[in-house]
């Protein structure tokens, strides 16, 4: 097993939690949702055989705390995060970044700041819904779910939020329960604790963001945009493969959902490998 290594690291505003396992070239794995270091456990010690990889809990969430916890959080300060931990752990040398869902816009933003210290992004669904023909109607969605969950509380917000990113007019599907990993499973309590933060600050601060697409087609040698075998058609799905087709490239497949590294962590980490390894689009086949 991959000896991990936990530090903190003093930011703007906020303490980072980060966790560093194995040794080589750096790996930042960026998570997304309520995640936090710990959502990449089932993929980190894999890859740790081959690179330096490193996790944080994003600021606000989990063991990241927030120096002023009714701060309104922008992508812009979360990129900046990852950039410090790129410049503590790999200084001077462009390093690989994965980023899931709200990191996948994360990773993105860091693309276009900070380009000469990347060198490659792999981005999983991220819902920047602005890039969006329809982006009117999902901004109507982020106030409805702030109205709610001024109103009603959290899980009535949530209810609204997750019905807002099925797809598009589709009903509801029935669908077998989903086991989780025992790892996941176990997260479950902070996953939930992290829930009225990603609710009340993450989703109105990021899927309100929109990226430079102008910037990002200069960039898109190094740039991967992925989505789930399973969540075709879903809102963070389909803001990926827009902006894959915006800038000419082809949409890498990851299996599962959009928590599909979650879900299906050994083929995900697998696959995540070759992506780096190639550059871009490739399969387990």
């Amino acid at each position: 097993m991959t000896d991990r290594t936990n530090g903190s690291l003093r930011v703007n505003g906020a303490t980072l939690h980060y966790e560093v396992r194995g040794q080589g070239p750096l790996l930042l794995l960026i998570p997304g949702g309520t995640g936090g270091a710990a959502s990449f456990d089932g993929i980190a010690a894999d890859l740790a055989t081959e690179y330096t990889v490193a996790t944080y809990d994003p600021r606000g969430m989990s063991r990241s705390t927030l120096d002023d916890p009714d701060a309104e959080q922008q992508v812009a300060e979360h990129s900046d995060d990852a950039f410090r931990m790129l410049e503590l752990l790999s200084p001077g040398e462009p390093a690989q970044v994965f980023g899931a869902s709200s990191g996948a816009i994360v990773a993105l933003h860091l693309l276009t700041a900070h380009p000469e210290r990347i060198a490659r992004v792999v981005a999983h669904e991220p819902p920047a819904v602005e890039v969006l023909p329809d982006a009117a109607e999902h901004r109507a969605l982020l106030t409805r779910v702030q109205d709610t969950f001024r109103t009603q509380g959290l899980m009535p917000a949530m209810a609204v939020f997750s019905a807002g990113l099925k797809k598009d007019g589709a009903a509801a599907e029935p669908k077998a329960e989903l086991k989780l990993p025992p790892q996941a499973a176990a997260r479950a309590e902070q996953t939930m604790a992290n829930l009225p933060y990603f609710v009340g600050r993450i989703v109105p601060g990021f899927m309100s963001y929109a990226p430079d697409i102008h910037r990002l087609e200069g960039l898109s040698d190094r740039l991967v945009l992925a989505g789930g075998q399973d969540s075709r058609g879903e809102l963070p799905y389909r803001s990926a493969a827009f902006l894959a087709e915006r800038l000419g490239t082809e949409l890498q497949h990851f299996p599962g959902g959009h928590i599909g590294l979650t879900t299906h962590p050994a083929e995900s980490g697998e696959l995540l490998r070759k992506v780096l390894h190639t550059g871009g689009p490739t399969s387990l086949l």
